[in-house]
């Protein structure tokens, strides 16, 4: 896959050798790049060139990954991967909850962050109507727990207080939009569709990647753990007790299924 011409990244990488690898990882792609060394740097360069992608080291002199990252959360709907040392790892994951897409570890192979870079390329984004305005189409409305077939393009899925609609990205909770991040609106959307049905941990990192049509790519335990990490988040988001869920119930030791329908 290549990216569309005249789309940039910016490389946030405190190491020379590193950066440059990155970088060229990423012209290889397609894609224009701006390689940085600060994360005050990164984010000005976010804000001129507007990139569909920035990979964010975590040490950095001055402020680090995860305030880098937030910033530019903030600012932008780029892509954001975390680039990270392996025995770094849970500052990986608790990047996700910063507004990171994802991440990868050092010391990684080249193909390896490609890949990874490309299926978060084929994933939508937040759309934004040409004209500026919300879509005013009429929807129909599916219910998430209903014994069906899965629902057709553009239907807005509901269950229990939540509505997502696919064609804008908006989720609302008993009326008020919830601000979730690409991951967290992928995983809800696949729960949503799936109704009672459990998705395994394993699917949902293969769907995460951009592979869900994809027989058996290795998924590994830090892929398991990052869908940990962006269900807790949603769940936080959702006022979702895992507890005593009335959204997403944990299937232990397989992955997650919606709660059942609550009662009028």
């Amino acid at each position: 896959m290549g990216a569309v011409q005249g789309e940039c990244a910016v490389v946030i990488e405190d190491d020379a050798v590193i950066r440059e690898l990155i970088g060229t990882v990423l012209e290889q792609m397609g894609l224009e790049v701006i390689a940085v060394s600060s994360g005050m740097d990164g984010v000005a360069r976010v804000v001129e060139r507007q990139p569909v992608l920035v990979t964010v080291d975590i040490a950095m002199p001055g402020i680090d990954g995860f305030e880098t990252a937030k910033r530019i959360r903030a600012i932008s709907s780029a892509y954001i991967m975390m680039v990270t040392a392996r025995d770094e790892e849970i500052d990986a994951l608790q990047g996700l909850g910063v507004g990171a897409d994802d991440y990868v570890l050092k010391p990684f192979r080249p193909r390896e962050l490609r890949a990874r870079a490309e299926a978060m390329l084929r994933r939508p984004r937040a759309v934004e109507p040409s004209n500026g305005q919300a879509s005013s189409g009429v929807h129909p409305t599916v219910d998430a727990t209903a014994d069906v077939p899965a629902p057709p393009a553009g239907a807005v899925l509901e269950h229990n207080g939540v509505v997502l609609d696919p064609d804008t990205r908006i989720v609302m909770r008993e009326g008020a939009e919830l601000d979730l991040t690409r991951s967290e609106f992928d995983l809800l959307q696949a729960l949503l569709t799936s109704g009672r049905n459990v998705r395994s941990k394993d699917e949902l990192a293969r769907l995460l990647r951009g592979e869900g049509y994809v027989t058996n790519p290795y998924v590994g335990d830090a892929d398991r753990r990052g869908v940990e990490v962006h269900i807790g988040n949603l769940r936080k988001k959702l006022s979702d007790n895992p507890a005593s869920p009335y959204l997403i119930e944990t299937v232990r030791g397989v992955g997650y299924r919606l709660a059942a329908a609550r009662r009028n």
